[in-house]
């Protein structure tokens, strides 16, 4: 008879604790729901703040007004490397006409990426994200990845892979302020 009052118990004390960790991992998913949700079409922006190699901040929302590209690569990436001369050749013909062209490497080192930019002469700004914020605020995967924002903050497009120069003028065409 104890032998049975011990097995009950036992049984019970498993099941509470199953339950007790399946409402605690849902309430832990439902609060990072937000964190991990993938970015759309139509969507604002994710606001963020970074350093460039040259020391100047760069927060998404002070473009507001502007079309931004975005452009999420890194070093070791080659269809990154084959359209960053691209990116620059039409960062140097939109920079003036409202288009900023905005280059997040994925967390390596300083070295290697002005490394990287000296070796293709980007002109545009590059910044570090250091501890992988930015990625995982915008689900990065794969890279290249690049954004096309428009000037109200919104989110017009998001290509996965690699741009040849006629797409990126293109891109760079549909977030130009009018």
């Amino acid at each position: 008879m104890a032998q049975s009052k011990k097995k009950r118990l036992y049984i019970r004390s498993v099941i509470l604790v199953v339950l007790t960790l399946a409402i605690v991992f849902t309430i832990y998913s439902n609060l990072n729901k937000e964190k991990n949700a993938v970015l759309q079409v139509g969507d604002k922006a994710p606001d963020f703040v970074l350093i460039d190699m040259q020391g100047n901040e760069h927060r998404l929302s002070d473009y507001k007004g502007k079309g931004v590209f975005l452009n999420f690569w890194g070093t070791w990436c080659k269809p990154c490397a084959t359209e960053m001369p691209a990116m620059d050749n039409q960062y140097n013909i939109y920079k003036d006409q409202g288009v900023q062209t905005l280059a997040i490497n994925i967390a390596e080192s300083d070295l290697k990426v002005n490394s990287f930019a000296k070796r293709f002469g980007l002109s545009f700004p590059i910044a570090i994200d250091r501890n992988k914020s930015v990625m995982e605020l915008y689900n990065i995967d794969p890279l290249p990845t690049t954004f096309l924002i428009n000037p109200e903050g919104r989110i017009v497009k998001i290509i996965k892979g690699q741009m040849t120069e006629k797409d990126i003028a293109n891109f760079m065409g549909q977030v130009k302020p009018s």
